[in-house]
């Protein structure tokens, strides 16, 4: 690898070499996939998993989604190389790599910076709402900067601080344009309402990220970390590029819109082991992708993806046999185990308030209910007669390996391995929150963030021609809604995470959430 360039290695994985320095950022590159066997990088870089790659000095990891914590590549690296990690309410990324057997592991606080030699230097920008665990990742190396967002949603005052860090204007910015939702593309819906939901959530994230690169203006752009593609059967339908639309875009896709709406911002899509050469941002791109092109057309992604597909069918296999089918005692344990969340968060228990039902086919299955809130879970495992707010159905082999500890709730429910049904349709954040954590400390964290925030503080919109005053920060997340609101047909969306609030009294129209404060501006008499 030459020196001063940023490698792109598949979905947000990114080698960075300088003079001296080479860091693996994201990589994501094990035979295996991710998430149960069900996610791979698209496309496969496979070609790249070679120990001139590998031979690096350090390793950062900016989450604990195993798309970017590549728990098979890491292991296999020498023992000396630090891995870089945020600090983050839950150890989940310590202990899981303790596990591997890594001993020399560097916990960052935010911007706090990491020493690479004696002037070059990475840092991690973490969300500012704990209730996702996501960092950017900011390098510097000589003169040159990489702002390296993977799936973090950072606001314009962390990016503006990071071209203060960094000395100036940002040289490269990666940014994450592709969702990873398990919504809609699960969800018990008829096409049109999927697509519809898909279109909101796509378009959603492309303004976010258009917004953040409007304001922060970097010398290049590289739109990344997407599309994953499926290739078991069971779910291989859900590939972007197969039919219009959908929640995964590709990169191609990605790059069109900044295109589109930023035509003065430089931009360009990297395939697995193009380069950038960070002194004149000139791409050197890898020859094993002569003849591919993303935006070939349906019936060519169809069948690269079969041919990829039955490369990795061993892979697949494997997924499947390490989770068998359900053993005897899985009601029971399931039982202990939702339970077991019940004792963690009483704040959490409180805004969840719905049952949750657990349709589980094969051995051992049945139709559970667990009664989550208002301060405990009572698990009914004769359930399925009275009314369920929300409905998961699912395979008993993959609760079985989360309730048996091989598998975390998050893992289980980004490998798509399962269908889910709401009623009414209205997201919640704190259910979603307690699975995916089910660690105390996390959930204090989200506890003591949000009895922090000032719901007085307000900002201006005008709607209609009229002015009003709402809530600064999205009652979600603490989105600064001056930057990331927008307002469409007298309904007011936050960009970050797509929760939207009607402008007449501030209810939360697709979430449960606390309302806005919505009152009429107060009238400035003008100076004559």
């Amino acid at each position: 690898m030459g020196e001063g360039t940023v490698t792109a290695l598949g979905h947000a994985g990114l080698r960075v070499d300088g003079d001296g320095v080479r860091v693996l950022a994201d990589p994501w590159l094990s035979p295996g996939g991710a998430f149960l066997g069900a996610w791979f990088p698209f496309p496969d870089n496979s070609h790249l998993l070679t120990a001139e790659t590998l031979d690096v000095d350090v390793v950062v990891v900016s989450h604990e989604h195993l798309d970017h914590l590549d728990l098979d590549l890491i292991a296999g690296l020498p023992a000396t190389v630090p891995v870089v990690v945020p600090r983050y309410p839950s150890t989940i990324m310590q202990r899981r790599l303790r596990a591997i057997g890594r001993t020399r592991i560097v916990v960052l606080d935010a911007w706090e910076r990491y020493r690479l030699n004696d002037r070059d230097w990475l840092t991690v920008i973490p969300e500012q709402c704990p209730m996702s665990h996501d960092s950017a990742v900011l390098l510097k190396i000589g003169a040159r900067s990489v702002l390296h967002t993977n799936d973090a949603r950072i606001s314009l005052a962390q990016a503006r601080r990071a071209m203060t860090e960094a000395g100036g204007q940002l040289d490269v910015m990666g940014v994450q344009m592709s969702g990873a939702s398990w919504h809609p593309v699960r969800y018990e819906y008829d096409e049109v309402e999927r697509e519809r939901i898909s279109t909101i959530k796509r378009v959603g994230k492309f303004k976010a990220v258009t917004r953040l690169i409007r304001q922060v203006q970097p010398r290049l752009v590289m739109p990344y970390a997407g599309p994953p593609c499926f290739l078991d059967d069971d779910l291989f339908e859900l590939n972007s590029g197969l039919q219009p639309g959908g929640i995964f875009p590709d990169q191609g896709e990605a790059l069109a819109w900044l295109a589109d709406r930023i035509p003065d911002q430089r931009g360009v899509c990297l395939l697995p082991g193009d380069r950038i050469r960070l002194d004149d941002l000139e791409v050197v791109r890898d020859p094993h992708w002569n003849g591919f092109a993303l935006d070939a057309g349906p019936e060519q992604r169809r069948q690269y993806l079969k041919e990829y597909a039955a490369r990795r069918r061993p892979a697949i296999d494997a997924a499947w046999a390490a989770n068998p089918v359900s053993r005897p005692g899985l009601a029971h344990r399931f039982k202990a185990h939702l339970e077991s969340l019940g004792t963690l968060s009483e704040y959490f228990l409180a805004r969840i308030g719905m049952t949750l039902r657990f349709d589980v086919s094969g051995p051992y299955g049945g139709v559970w209910d667990a009664h989550i809130g208002p301060d405990r879970v009572v698990v009914d495992l004769d359930g399925g007669t009275g009314h369920a707010d929300y409905t998961l159905t699912m395979d008993g082999r993959w609760l079985d390996g989360v309730v048996s500890g091989r598998t975390r709730w998050e893992e289980l429910l980004l490998s798509l391995r399962f269908t889910a049904r709401r009623q009414p349709d209205r997201y919640n954040d704190y259910l979603v929150g307690l699975l995916k954590h089910a660690d105390r400390a996390a959930l204090r964290a989200v506890e003591r963030f949000e009895a922090a925030r000032d719901p007085e503080e307000t900002t201006t919109i005008v709607v209609g021609g009229k002015q009003l005053q709402v809530s600064r920060y999205c009652p979600h997340a603490g989105e600064d809604l001056a930057e990331t609101g927008v307002v469409v047909n007298g309904v007011l969306r936050c960009l970050g995470h797509n929760f939207e609030f009607d402008l007449t009294d501030g209810t939360c129209l697709n979430a449960r959430c606390d309302p806005l404060l919505v009152t009429p501006a107060p009238y400035v008499e003008e100076a004559v």
